[in-house]
């Protein structure tokens, strides 16, 4: 995974999945790094394959961080299974979803 400073935005890239194996590891590790005058986060799921209700959790407690800056999560792509899960879980009403 990478991370790239954008002024007030922060983005994370290359993320495979997130699952229960990783999703506390990356929640943790994006808000570390969610640095003061960062306001928002842009997570690229163009690579991502699988997301579970781990992985869901950690981008909702991502997108309460966001919020407590008056900023907002983006997620980037989602790939159609993972675009499926924000759909029928209703995070896609929730979460800003972008495509390009």
């Amino acid at each position: 995974m990478k991370l790239e400073d954008l002024g007030d935005t922060l983005r994370i890239s290359s993320v495979n999945q997130l699952a229960e194996a990783n999703a506390v590891a990356f929640r943790d590790w994006v808000q570390t790094a969610f640095k003061e005058g960062h306001k928002n986060i842009e997570v690229d799921l163009s690579q991502t394959s699988f997301v579970d209700s781990s992985g869901l959790g950690a981008l909702v407690a991502l997108h309460k961080t966001a919020l407590r800056r008056y900023g907002t999560l983006r997620l980037i792509n989602p790939r159609p299974p993972v675009q499926q899960i924000l759909e029928l879980t209703r995070l896609d009403g929730i979460l800003e979803i972008i495509k390009r």
